[in-house]
């Protein structure tokens, strides 16, 4: 069986561009595929400036919500990646591959360390080497398939290569692998700004639908949605992007195809009550389902635990293996006879 890994990072509220674009795929399709395992990325939130108390909260969100849109962890392996030593362990070890070209070259670090000047901030150093730590998440477990986002898939390929680097350099530690995208909504747009994406972090919300708005919320954000000034209702996403993101939007959601759909409509506003239909109905489930685990923390805590002890198992092998081949010298064991007489003390006068 294949093995895939993806992962969510806690720098705000999950959107329904989250789950149109990657968490429905994980429960629908990869969890029942495959040897499949979800991270809330906590790490990677640290890149930028940041509440360490929101951080805590968004990440026991994230997972909340990522259960109760239907991942089973009987199914597949659901953890925080703080929780697994063997990413940070392995993310040196990743820099001690990677080109200081290849860092600079990543689209996210020049967006990202652009808005962090802008704003009068520091651009923390991690921001440039996070792609090292995303290339361990994956290599870390010997990983056939990222299921990711368009956006995402520059750092997927990076990945590719340190394996494949490091493979040929040293000796061959790592399945190397490749990115899978979702045909339908593999990038829902903030319907304010069709040309961006509807990120989590957004500074402005109102074209940004959170998986935990209430009914009226949702509603009243896609009724304002941008649209185009094209008299027709047409599916064309550089001529009318506003529209098209409409359009995939209810596609997505009722498993419909964007350019069939927009031959049904001769009026925005009939386009979007029943996107916002569509959208309400898809998520209520979700919803109520959040509602019933968060009152439960002892569970999901329980789930966390059990994911991160089975991603330690599968990852530690392989980041030794690693450590091994760059020419670390292994850890050195304790003597036989000295475990045997500390075990013995300890049965008559317990240590510590």
């Amino acid at each position: 069986m294949k093995r895939i890994f993806s992962g969510i990072k806690p720098t705000g509220h999950l959107t329904l561009g989250n789950y149109l674009g990657a968490v429905r795929q994980w429960v629908e399709v990869d969890q029942h595929q495959a040897d499949a395992l979800f991270s809330v990325v906590d790490l990677h939130a640290l890149t930028v400036e940041h509440d360490p108390g929101r951080v805590r909260r968004l990440s026991r969100q994230a997972a909340t919500l990522l259960l109760a849109a239907g991942l089973d962890p009987e199914r597949c392996t659901l953890f925080v990646q703080s929780h697994v030593d063997e990413h940070a362990r392995l993310s040196y070890l990743m820099e001690c591959v990677a080109t200081d070209g290849e860092m600079r070259r990543m689209i996210q670090y020049k967006e990202k360390s652009v808005r962090a000047r802008d704003a009068g901030e520091g651009v923390r150093l991690s921001l440039l080497t996070y792609p090292a730590l995303m290339a361990a998440d994956i290599l870390a477990y010997d990983t056939d398939e990222v299921p990711v986002g368009e956006d995402q898939t520059q750092h997927v390929e990076l990945a590719r290569d340190l394996a494949v680097r490091f493979n040929q350099r040293y000796e061959p530690v790592f399945t190397v692998p490749k990115a899978t995208n979702p045909k339908v909504a593999a990038r829902v747009m903030d319907l304010q700004d069709p040309t961006s994406k509807m990120g989590k972090s957004h500074e402005n919300g109102s074209g940004i639908v959170y998986l935990l708005d209430d009914e009226a919320t949702t509603r009243r954000k896609i009724m304002r949605a941008v649209t185009d000034s094209a008299p027709e209702v047409v599916y064309d996403r550089a001529a009318g992007p506003g529209v098209a993101n409409l359009l995939d939007v209810l596609a997505a959601s009722t498993g419909g195809d964007p350019e069939v759909l927009a031959g049904a409509y001769t009026s925005y506003g009939a386009l979007k009550k029943d996107t916002a239909d569509a959208v309400v109905e898809l998520l209520r489930p979700l919803r109520e389902r959040h509602a019933e685990i968060a009152a439960d923390p002892a569970y999901v805590d329980g789930v966390l635990r059990r994911g991160a002890e089975r991603a330690r198992g599968m990852a530690r092998p392989v980041v030794d293996r690693a450590y091994r081949a760059i020419g670390l010298l292994p850890p050195v064991a304790e003597p036989a006879e000295a475990v045997d007489a500390v075990d013995a003390v300890e049965a008559v006068v317990p240590l510590g």
